[in-house]
């Protein structure tokens, strides 16, 4: 693993590091913010996953949850979107190819090669982690848009990995969105069937999530339709899943919207991880 950076921050580490990806076949970068407490032993952790168009950076600058999760002795993952460097395949659109990976494992040439998020998240960044003083026992997940569709997947999917799951603004039926069926379709291929993986409101309806859940979206969300929170709440009420869902007046899809209720979830998870 390389170090890229390293910060005091909050009285403990904000760092910046590289690593070789075996599920990506690329060098991966993330950020991970240790508290004061990670000196003295494994803290409880909390991956964030960002959005379309994202790298490690955005939301380890722009959500403020550094102060929140020293407060509470939290440690913070920011994982990439996707695989990038020369040879990864790209597109032209923002919602698809480099910084739109979707959290899964592309099946469809020219994606397969590099594209496997899901492994990444679920095996390959977690190993590369290993000699960090991380309490594996105690992890929480959450994420903003596309991120937010991938905390909730990967949190139903991996059962017993996390304790807790919430998200902010996040893609819920992604098979009913045009942010879903044309990446689906181009990473996935055209059989439905392979999909269903990755649709978190078919996700709850099949299996729901063995533990709390937030989920808050903006009334004036300008991607609001493309969400499709509806289609969580009525899953969610048909489960009868232990969930909050919070439509919040005024805000949209930004990180101003993420920063200002980025305490709520950080304090929601503390309680779930240190119950």
């Amino acid at each position: 693993m390389k170090t890229i950076s390293e910060n005091a921050c909050f009285g403990g580490v904000q760092g910046v590091y590289s690593h070789a990806s075996k599920a990506t076949g690329t060098d991966m970068t993330f950020g991970l913010f240790l508290p004061a407490e990670a000196k003295d032993g494994p803290v409880p952790v909390l991956w964030f996953l960002a959005g379309l168009t994202c790298t490690h950076e955005n939301a380890m600058t722009k959500a403020g949850a550094q102060a929140h999760a020293a407060a509470q002795g939290i440690a913070l993952v920011f994982p990439d979107t996707s695989p990038r460097g020369d040879g990864v395949a790209d597109d032209d659109a923002f919602d698809m190819g480099q910084g739109a990976g979707f959290y899964l494992n592309a099946t469809e040439a020219p994606w397969a090669k590099h594209f496997r998020m899901w492994d990444y998240l679920a095996d390959d960044l977690p190993a590369a982690l290993a000699d960090m003083p991380l309490d594996r026992e105690r992890q929480a997940i959450t994420g903003h848009s596309m991120g937010g569709h991938g905390a909730l997947t990967l949190a139903m999917g991996l059962p017993g990995r996390f304790r807790s799951v919430s998200a902010f603004s996040p893609i819920c039926n992604p098979m009913q969105s045009d942010w879903g069926r044309k990446q689906f379709t181009g990473y996935l291929g055209a059989d439905e069937s392979t999909w269903t993986k990755h649709d978190a409101s078919v996700q709850m309806r099949e299996t729901g999530f063995a533990g709390p859940m937030l989920l808050d979206t903006g009334t004036d969300d300008q991607f609001y339709d493309l969400l499709r929170p509806g289609a969580m709440a009525e899953a969610i009420a048909a489960r009868r899943q232990q969930a909050v869902m919070r439509l919040q007046p005024g805000y949209d899809h930004s990180y101003f919207f993420v920063s200002t209720f980025m305490e709520d979830h950080v304090d929601f998870h503390a309680e779930a991880l240190y119950a």
